[in-house]
């Protein structure tokens, strides 16, 4: 392109640490330009001072009880103007410099794709089960989906990651956004409704952040609530296509991966860990059953229902 679009960058902050500067510095040496780095922080009684003074970077703080997914995400296309706005996570590192033109190729080549999200390779100290997943949800193969992959894809059509994507403004804007009120999958209920008007998402390979977690079982088992709650409260999409079938593909592969690698001492904390996900997603999805109490004990996501209470 003989003029490059202009595209911002925002990263959600809470207590950022110097993986945030490490994002900082390699952002700065992208292939393609970035305007502004747009740092929307959830108040805390730390933040470091000379973040305010890094050229490029804007701050913009919010007290914790406003945070929420879908909505602080949609608070980034109000406070910034650009076409484009990409997204990563305050733990997901660019892995090269081409990261951010990568991520964008998809938008030049096809005018109907209207998120793009990048592949999540694993940290150093990844577990070899969680790095397994990460092969698993984000292969070598770049593709774009559309409403037409449901019957193959099933819910993996809907995936999509805010670790790291860019979305197009217009396009964001037609859709109606991200939902101002998300625990969890604000990024893949707006991938559902882009495809049910329509676009297209681009899952694009080469555009590679690396970010994991060594997540306990009890993590796994809030997590996997608030996956869901979630899906619970947004039945007009996820009641559409199941989830567990993915999930038992998942736990089948990962079982003969580590079988077939000789790594057997390792079945007795994945099945335990699958067992704190499938009970964990079971409840949430039944939420409203369960008193307040037990779902408050359940969730990771401790500042949704105190913004719920008070609705």
């Amino acid at each position: 392109m003989k003029t490059p679009v202009t595209v911002d960058v925002v990263i959600l902050t809470y207590r950022p640490d110097e993986r945030v500067r490490e994002i900082i510095r390699r952002l700065g040496r992208q292939s393609y330009p970035i305007r502004h780095i747009l740092l929307i922080n959830t108040r805390s009684d730390y933040f470091p001072e000379d973040f305010y003074k890094i050229p490029g970077v804007k701050v913009h703080e919010i007290p914790q009880d406003q945070f929420d997914h879908g909505g602080t995400r949609d608070l980034a296309f109000q406070l910034s103007d650009a076409p484009i706005l990409t997204f990563l996570t305050q733990d997901a590192v660019p892995h090269d410099e081409k990261m951010l033109e990568a991520l964008l190729r998809p938008f030049w080549e096809d005018g109907k794709i209207g998120v793009s999200y990048g592949r999540q390779l694993p940290c150093e100290d990844c577990d070899e089960i969680e790095r397994y997943t990460r092969q698993f949800n984000y292969p070598e193969t770049s593709r774009v989906k559309s409403g037409e992959d449901l019957e193959e894809l099933g819910i993996k059509t809907f995936f999509c990651s805010d670790v790291c994507a860019a979305y197009r403004r217009d396009i964001y804007e037609y859709v109606g956004g991200f939902p101002r009120k998300a625990i969890f999958n604000e990024d893949m209920i707006f991938a559902a409704r882009l495809l049910e008007k329509g676009g297209k998402v681009a899952y694009t390979a080469e555009a590679k952040v690396v970010h994991s977690h060594n997540y306990s079982g009890v993590q796994q088992f809030r997590r996997n609530f608030d996956m869901g709650v979630s899906q619970a409260d947004h039945p007009e999409i996820f009641s559409k296509v199941s989830s567990e079938g993915e999930g038992i593909r998942l736990v089948k592969k990962t079982a003969r991966h580590l079988l077939t690698g000789g790594r057997f001492y390792l079945l007795l904390p994945f099945f335990y860990k699958t067992g704190c996900k499938f009970l964990g997603y079971q409840l949430g999805k039944r939420y409203k059953k369960l008193p307040m109490w037990l779902v408050r004990r359940c969730s990771g996501s401790g500042w949704y229902w105190k913004k719920k209470k008070a609705v």
